[in-house]
């Protein structure tokens, strides 16, 4: 089946409101307040190394009066580590406690305390503790909880005040209402920019994923009847998206909250957050190289497997629908015959399928054809789980895999992935009714909604299990 492609592109030359209240461009969108954040994180860790530092180097003076004595300098290399692994997972680095003095400090004090307790712990079970100075390590400690309480609370005041206690970039998505936007808002306005609400058009939706990709927070306004669409169509950004409006039961709302006067309902909880994000990658890059490392010979086999058996290219490059909806090309190792490669992905492969090679039907049954999407995670379109990327054309029946459940353009709040829950529970292969792809779906929004990097490992462990299915064909 065809799909529409309007012609319209983001426009860049949008004008300021006359009230001044808001900043007004389509480029504008793209300056995320991340790498703000990240920096006020780093500036943080570093003022909590620091603390604990001079903290140490006090306790030292306090018992062989001199600050570089080894005795406080290896608390120092025992606790800063500690204390940092728990800093992330504790969220002592985060928007809340940028937003927040008091939970900047408390958060940060309590994980030292955690620290502290456990390095003893641990010098204890080492029976290690005789050894050491407790003048140094009680004066060190309470010197750095001081420090760290201390260092907490200007840092946080300095860092409100010069960021007017705004550290998210939120965007005001406005289609034919006036509305007053809050100071700080990014106002796009649908018409200016090239956005529609129309839920068939992959090049729609990519806009929106690309003009939307930076910022922290969408806010809608606009027409009653344009509301459900909007919602659905914002749904797919990545990100927290809030809709200006009083009627709440038709939406499917997660949330509500009153903004500048107005009710707001919260539509989408928005892709991983920047700690998970990092966790997530670095899971996914450890991974990756390591497949790469130990399967690369097999890789090395399969491809001259393939050039001497059959004509044509070694790797098939596919346009598939990545996290933001935004198209990118998929690798995979070709398995049928170049003349009758499908680019679109219209006819899904079959269990007897006369397009596959001998070599590209073992492939398929072993799942190896997959390995080279282990480049895709390298290059940060794809991660190692996630919901499986689907080609633009893939269909049921007569209907495209979006026509049949407005949900499915949620699934592009993460990054696709070479496996996933859906894969686990042996929802793969062909989709021959409509109910093969509504399992898909609730696997992957089921997946979206209970993220953890814990889930991740268990996917990745058992999906060793479902390698050979019945269904890979």
């Amino acid at each position: 089946m065809p799909v529409a492609r309007p012609k319209a592109r983001p426009r860049e030359d949008c004008e300021r409101p006359s009230d001044g209240s808001g900043i007004l461009a389509a480029h504008v969108v793209r300056d995320s307040k991340e790498r703000t954040r990240i920096l006020l994180y780093i500036c943080l860790l570093l003022l909590d190394l620091a603390a604990i530092s001079i903290g140490f180097m006090i306790g030292n003076l306090s018992r062989f009066i001199d600050a570089t004595d080894p005795t406080g300098l290896n608390y120092i290399l025992m606790l800063s580590p500690l204390y940092v692994l728990l800093a992330f997972t504790s969220r002592a680095y985060s928007i809340d406690a940028l937003q927040n003095v008091q939970v900047s400090v408390t958060r940060s004090l309590r994980v030292f305390a955690l620290s502290v307790g456990s390095l003893l712990f641990i010098l204890f079970s080492m029976k290690a503790s005789a050894e050491l100075s407790r003048v140094v390590f009680v004066v060190g400690a309470v010197a750095s909880s001081l420090l760290l309480g201390a260092a907490r609370y200007i840092f946080g005041q300095i860092a409100g005040r010069a960021e007017d206690w705004n550290f998210i970039r939120e965007v005001l998505v406005v289609d034919g209402v006036a509305v007053q936007p809050r100071r700080g808002q990014v106002v796009l306005f649908s018409e200016l920019s090239g956005l529609s609400p129309v839920a068939n058009d992959p090049d729609n939706f990519g806009r929106i994923g690309i003009l939307l990709s930076r910022c922290d927070q969408v806010l809608l306004a606009c027409r009653a009847e344009s509301r459900v669409a909007w919602a659905q169509a914002l749904k797919c950004a990545g990100v927290p998206v809030e809709v200006l409006t009083p009627e709440l039961d038709h939406l499917g709302a997660l949330g509500f909250r009153r903004i500048g006067g107005h009710s707001a309902v919260l539509v989408a909880p928005g892709s991983l957050g920047f700690r998970d994000r990092t966790l997530k990658r670095s899971l996914d890059l450890c991974v990756a190289l390591l497949g790469i490392a130990l399967c690369m010979p097999i890789m090395l086999l399969v491809g001259a497997a393939i050039k001497l058996t059959s004509p044509g290219p070694v790797l098939f490059r596919q346009a598939r629908l990545g996290q933001g909806n935004k198209v990118f090309q998929v690798l995979k190792f070709r398995t049928m015959r170049a003349e009758t490669t499908d680019q679109l992905g219209t006819r899904s492969s079959s269990k007897d399928d006369e397009r596959q090679t001998v070599v590209g039907r073992l492939l398929r049954r072993s799942s190896l054809d997959e390995l080279p999407q282990l480049l895709n995670v390298l290059k940060g379109d794809m991660s190692i789980v996630g919901p499986r990327p689907h080609a633009l054309g893939s269909t049921v029946g007569e209907s495209l895999f979006w026509q049949i459940d407005a949900r499915y353009w949620q699934r592009a709040a993460v990054k696709p992935g070479i496996t996933g829950l859906a894969q686990i529970r042996g929802f793969r292969g062909a989709t021959l009714c409509q109910q093969d792809l509504m399992s898909r779906l609730q696997a992957d929004l089921e997946y979206l909604s209970h993220w953890s990097l814990w889930k991740d490992l268990a996917i990745i462990c058992k999906t060793a299990k479902v390698l050979v299915h019945p269904n890979a064909y």
